[in-house]
C-alpha cells in the first residue's frame, strides 16, 4: 500500500513531530511526513525536521494582512503538496472555519486532557484542581469548535498524590507520543483493532 502524505504544524519544540516522525519510519507504518509547517520562526520542531531532511516551513502570520489571509496561505501550502492527512502537534493558532472546512476529515489534533473535560489552556493546572483520578490526551477531528471534534482516541495515566502541572504534564505528554502514532495508523487504516488498540492504555505499565 502506498504511504499517505502528512503535514504536521508546530508552533515549538516538536516533541510529538518527534515521535510521529520515528514511528513513520519503521516499514509498515502507513503514512510518511512530507512537511513540518510553523508560525513560530524559532520553533525548535523546525530545527529537527531541517536536520531529519524533512520539507521544514516556516509561514509568518505577520507576512498576512489577517487571520483568513494566513490560514488560507497555510491551506495552499498543505494543499499544494498533496497532503492527505493534517497532524497539529503543539501548533497554537485557533484555525478558522473556513479552514476547518476546507479539511473536515483529514485534519486531526492532540489535546493533553481525557476530553470533553479541560477543553482549551492549563489543562493540568485544572485537572488537579478539579480533583481527577485519572487526566490523559486524546486525539480528535479539527472542527470549528475548539478541542470539540470526534473524538479518535484517548490514552489515561492516573494522577498521583503529589503531582504538579509539571509532573503531570510529562506523564501525560509520554502517553502523547505513544498515542498519536496509533491514532493517524488508525484514520489511515479505518481498521477497529487500530482504533481499539489506541483507546486507552497506561503508559506507567
Amino acid at each position: 500500500m502506498k504511504k499517505k502524505s502528512v503535514a504536521v504544524l508546530i508552533s515549538g519544540r516538536g516533541s510529538n513531530l518527534k515521535a510521529l516522525h520515528r514511528a513513520t519510519q519503521a516499514p509498515d507504518f502507513p503514512a510518511e511526513i512530507v512537511a513540518v509547517i510553523s508560525d513560530k520562526k524559532d520553533a525548535g520542531g523546525l530545527a529537527y525536521a531541517a536536520a531529519e531532511g524533512l520539507e521544514a516551513i516556516f509561514l509568518n502570520p505577520k507576512d498576512y494582512a489577517d487571520k483568513a489571509s494566513f490560514d488560507r496561505a497555510l491551506g495552499d501550502l498543505i494543499e499544494a503538496r498533496r497532503v492527505d492527512v493534517i497532524c497539529l502537534a503543539g501548533f497554537m493558532r485557533i484555525l478558522s472555519p473556513e479552514f476547518c472546512t476546507r479539511f473536515a476529515g483529514r485534519a486531526i489534533n492532540i489535546h493533553p486532557s481525557l476530553l470533553p473535560a479541560f477543553k482549551g489552556l492549563n489543562t493540568h493546572e485544572r485537572a488537579l484542581k478539579a480533583g481527577v483520578k485519572f487526566s490523559g490526551c486524546s486525539v480528535h477531528y479539527v472542527t470549528p469548535g475548539v478541542d470539540e471534534g470526534a473524538i479518535i482516541g484517548q490514552a489515561a495515566t492516573p494522577v498521583l498524590p503529589d503531582d504538579t502541572p509539571e509532573s503531570l504534564a510529562a506523564r501525560v505528554l509520554e502517553a502523547e507520543w505513544r498515542l498519536y502514532s496509533a491514532c493517524l495508523r488508525a484514520v489511515i487504516t479505518r481498521k477497529a483493532e487500530d482504533f481499539v488498540a489506541c483507546s486507552f492504555f497506561n503508559p506507567d505499565r
